[in-house]
Parts: C-alpha cells; sequence; structure tokens
C-alpha cells in the first residue's frame, strides 16, 4: 500500500485531488474526495439512487473513458495527446487511480487554462490546437466537453503539444458514439466545437454562457 501521508495534492478538483507518486517520477495518483463523494451520493434523485455507487466515482468512471474502441488503436500516435492510463492502486487515501504525470522541462505541465489567462492565443498556441483539432478527428478519441484545466500544455521536439488530463470518456445519453464511426464523428465535432466555445469564453472574462 502507497502512504501518503506526508504528501500534498499538487493539484486538486471538485471531486479528486492529485497526488505524486512517490515511487515512479512519471505518474501521479488520483484520489476521491470522500466527504464530496458522499454528499454526492445523498443528494442524488431517487431514480439514480438505484445504480452502483461506481457510477458516479471520478476513478471508476475514468478507467472506462481508457476503455473506448479508440484507444485500442496500436499506433503511439493515438497517445501524442492524452495521458496514460496505469489502473489503480491502493493508498492509504483509499483507492487511487494512477495515470501519467505530463512534465514540461521536468516541471509539472501547465494547464491550457493559466496558459490563456498569461499570454491568450498566441500563434504557437493556434497550431497546437489545429494539431489537437486533428488528432482528435483522426481517432475518433471521446471525451466530455474539453475544459481548459483538464488540459496540460508540453514542449515536444519544438512545438507545442496539447494533452488531455482529465475528462475522457463521451457524454451521449446513447452510447452510439462507441460503436458507429458516424456517430463518434459528429460526437468529436461537437466537442470541438464546445472547446472552441469555452476558450472563446475565458478570453472573454467568462462573461455570460459558454456553450
Amino acid at each position: 500500500m502507497i502512504d501518503l501521508s506526508n504528501s500534498s495534492p499538487f493539484s486538486e478538483g471538485g471531486n479528486r485531488k492529485c497526488f505524486l507518486h512517490p515511487d515512479h517520477k512519471d505518474k501521479c495518483i488520483k484520489i476521491i474526495k470522500e466527504d464530496v463523494f458522499k454528499e454526492k451520493l445523498k443528494s442524488l434523485p431517487w431514480y439514480k439512487k438505484f445504480r452502483r455507487h461506481s457510477t458516479f466515482n471520478d476513478n471508476f468512471r475514468e478507467e472506462k473513458g481508457y476503455q473506448q474502441p479508440a484507444l485500442q488503436n496500436k499506433s503511439p500516435e493515438v497517445w501524442k495527446h492524452l495521458a496514460k492510463w496505469y489502473g489503480f492502486e491502493e493508498t492509504n487515501l483509499g483507492l487511487g487511480a494512477v495515470t501519467e504525470l505530463i512534465l514540461d522541462n521536468g516541471q509539472i505541465a501547465k494547464t491550457l487554462e493559466s496558459y490563456l489567462l498569461e499570454h491568450g492565443i498566441t500563434p504557437e498556441l493556434k497550431v497546437a490546437i489545429k494539431n489537437f483539432h486533428t488528432w482528435l478527428r483522426e481517432y475518433l478519441v471521446l471525451t466530455k466537453n474539453i475544459l481548459p484545466h483538464n488540459i496540460v500544455l508540453k514542449q515536444d521536439k519544438g512545438e507545442l503539444v496539447l494533452v488531455i488530463i482529465d475528462g475522457l470518456g463521451s457524454k451521449a445519453l446513447l452510447p452510439f458514439p462507441n460503436y458507429s464511426k458516424f456517430f463518434a464523428k459528429r460526437y468529436v465535432e461537437r466537442r470541438i466545437q464546445l472547446m472552441s466555445s469555452r476558450i472563446d469564453w475565458d478570453l472573454r472574462g467568462r462573461e455570460g454562457s459558454w456553450k
């Protein structure tokens, strides 16, 4: 079991905390916030209370996202814009999801959100976003809404690269995008449109609705 007693999270979202893996400098461990998770379960509408609790656990949701057909592609290029998944490990804080820690020049990579706030849309970022969209369209990787705080940036062979670190999986009510290329293409195009809208919203000072 991994002991995280003396560790502090380097990042924290609404539902999880992210810790550096003590044994692997290129991995991180995502831990569910138990108090938040319990409150979420309490506030579920009655028709959802009969579902398994794991359905609402972000770690298990992420595992399911990594099991999608697009990621069974053997090409290493499918991982160019996505943090790798390494499974689960037991910790003293509960079961942790272990994923690749994206580094940039030896440091934890900054989020797209922080980049936008600091630099705005630079020519280098425009190219990076275009390459990211091309990758999405080619491999049809299914994501939830692509939010700037769920993407980090790193330099790779002289170019800026966007990497998804969270939000993998489909938001579709019915699972058609998982099994049909036609529906997957439509789904991915919609995520790309929403990603652009979200970036514009961030740059406008987050006024009104980003959708």
